[in-house]
Parts: C-alpha cells; sequence; structure tokens
C-alpha cells in the first residue's frame, strides 16, 4: 500500500530534503508541499493525504493548531509534528491536537522513515527523547488525582479508611490504631460525609479505586 503525504514546512531547503528522502521509498508518493499552516489546510482538503508530516512551528497558525484542524477535517489523515523542539507543553498540545506522531528534527533518515510507516499503519509514534517526559507527565497526573481523592481528609481520618479497606470492624479498628471504639465510628461518619459516600462498602471501594495504600506509602510512610 502506497501512503500519500503531504509535507509542511516554512523553510524551502527543509521542504527539499524531505522530499527527497521520502520519495526514494517504494512505497511513499509525495502529493504535495506547504509552506504555511493556510496551504497545509488548503492542500490537505485538496489530496486528503494519508500522512502530513508538518513542522510545530509555522508562519500564521501554529503547526498544533493546523494539526487539529486537519483531524477535524480530514479523520483518516495522520498527522506526525516533526520539530526542533523538545518541549514538554508543545508536546502535550501536540498530543491533544490530534497528533499521531511527534518526533525530533534530528532524527536519522531510516528512524522518520519508519515513524511514517508506523503512523500509516495507525500507530501512535513519540521520539524516544520525549518518551520518558510522556510517562512522567501520566504518572504526576495519577499522583494529582490521588492526592486530590483525599486532599479533605486528615492523616487519621486517611487510616481508618485504610482499615475500612481491609473490612475490619469499628472494634478492630479500634483496637489496631489504640483508640476508643466510639470514636472510630466518629471518624467513620466523618469520612462517609467528606467524601459523599453512604456507607462502609462504597468507602472501601473509593480507597482502592484510588490507591489509598500507595498514597499513604508515598506521603506518611504507611
Amino acid at each position: 500500500m502506497t501512503l500519500r503525504i503531504l509535507i509542511v514546512d516554512d523553510h524551502e531547503v527543509v521542504r527539499l530534503g524531505l522530499r527527497a528522502l521520502l520519495e526514494n521509498h517504494p512505497d511513499f508518493t509525495v502529493v504535495d508541499e506547504a509552506g504555511t499552516a493556510r496551504e497545509a489546510l488548503q492542500k490537505a482538503l485538496i489530496h486528503q493525504p494519508d500522512v502530513v508530516v508538518m513542522d510545530i512551528r509555522l508562519p500564521g497558525r501554529s503547526g498544533i493548531d493546523t494539526c487539529q484542524d486537519i483531524v477535524e477535517r480530514l479523520p483518516k489523515t495522520k498527522v506526525i509534528m516533526l520539530t526542533s523542539y523538545a518541549e514538554d507543553e508543545l508536546l502535550f498540545d501536540a498530543i491533544t491536537a490530534g497528533a499521531c506522531g511527534y518526533v525530533l528534527k534530528q532524527i536519522g533518515s531510516d528512524d522518520l522513515i519508519r515513524a511514517i510507516e508506523a503512523v500509516g499503519r495507525g500507530e501512535a509514534l513519540l521520539d524516544p527523547a520525549v518518551t520518558q517526559r510522556v510517562f512522567e507527565r501520566v504518572r504526576e497526573a495519577a499522583r494529582q488525582e490521588t492526592a486530590a481523592a483525599f486532599s479533605d481528609l486528615t492523616e487519621q481520618e486517611l487510616r481508618v479508611l485504610a482499615q475500612v479497606s481491609e473490612g475490619k470492624t469499628n472494634r478492630e479498628i479500634a483496637q489496631v490504631l489504640y483508640l476508643g471504639e466510639g470514636t472510630i465510628r466518629n471518624y467513620v461518619s466523618s469520612i462517609l460525609s467528606k467524601l459523599g459516600l453512604t456507607n462502609r462498602a462504597e468507602a472501601a471501594a473509593y480507597a482502592v479505586q484510588h490507591n489509598l495504600k500507595e498514597y499513604l506509602r508515598s506521603t506518611i510512610g504507611e
């Protein structure tokens, strides 16, 4: 299957170099080139390419905005952002805009060809130089989501909730935490109220769903 490719870059020398490289591949056809965001959208709509290889910085509108326009108008067209910049915000903006690939211009010729082939097969691809940043951002987002889930609870309420999640009764929790049974009962009521839950089973499920045990280990060492 031949992949039809549109090249978008504001530097003519870059476009010519990319065309020469890609047209040497037996399964690639470069249908056109564009040097601005406006041209990119116009030519994408005309040719409806399989893949658009696009610089992230363009005159007028950015490549990210243009990527979003193309993906919205041509959902079958895949966009690879080709950039000199390994900036976190640009990376995540490109992903949000619908880009299927994000590679740095320092990439080798063979790696770029493999990236286009992968995206043409429907795969998503990130340059190895930025992949670690994606994982770090995902992990940080997960940590923030977990922290937000328990932000209204005190440390003692967190400890009580952890015991509830293990199916312990108020009496058993009182023995573990060296507190009175009535005190535990009050803590449980407070936890349910703060989390908007109605019973212990819901509280236990909430604790598991939001990884309470891991949160306790990372925050108060338990």
